[in-house]
């Protein structure tokens, strides 16, 4: 019975809105009757041990992650576009179009287009600070 935490939860809330409307359940297929104390028992039983289960598994990846980071490996999703960094601005500087920088570099337009908003956040900030310096 692969009930998460939140699945049984939400059993949990269903068999007792049943329960309220004077509805008996029976599974069939786990041989749990619900219209019994024992029945109800076992289910709640099968409720704790899927949330030990989940918050098992949870300390497993942390875990996992935590010596993985120790070993110096890399955690999470790979980098992929911010490598085209410099190409993606060299060509947009001699002029070529985001369609294009993305075609050469067989990477997706909205990349490119973001690539190029963060250079220019960041020119535009180093042009601020260095006028605050200028001031002062």
């Amino acid at each position: 019975m692969g009930l998460t935490c939140a699945n049984a939860r939400i059993v949990s809330l269903a068999l007792q809105e049943l329960s309220a409307l004077n509805v008996g359940f029976v599974s069939l297929s786990e041989a749990l009757d619900m219209t019994t104390p024992s029945g109800r028992a076992l289910a709640g039983m099968l409720a704790v041990f899927a949330e030990v289960e989940r918050d098992i598994l949870r300390d497993r990846v942390k875990a996992g992650i935590a010596e993985a980071r120790k070993a110096g490996k890399p955690h999470g999703r790979p980098p992929t576009v911010q490598q085209h960094q410099p190409q993606i601005t060299a060509l947009f500087a001699q002029g070529i179009s985001k369609r294009e920088i993305a075609t050469r570099l067989n990477i997706s337009r909205t990349s490119v287009r973001r690539i190029l908003e963060t250079n220019a956040r960041t020119h535009a900030r180093r042009r601020l600070s260095s006028a605050e310096r200028d001031r002062a």
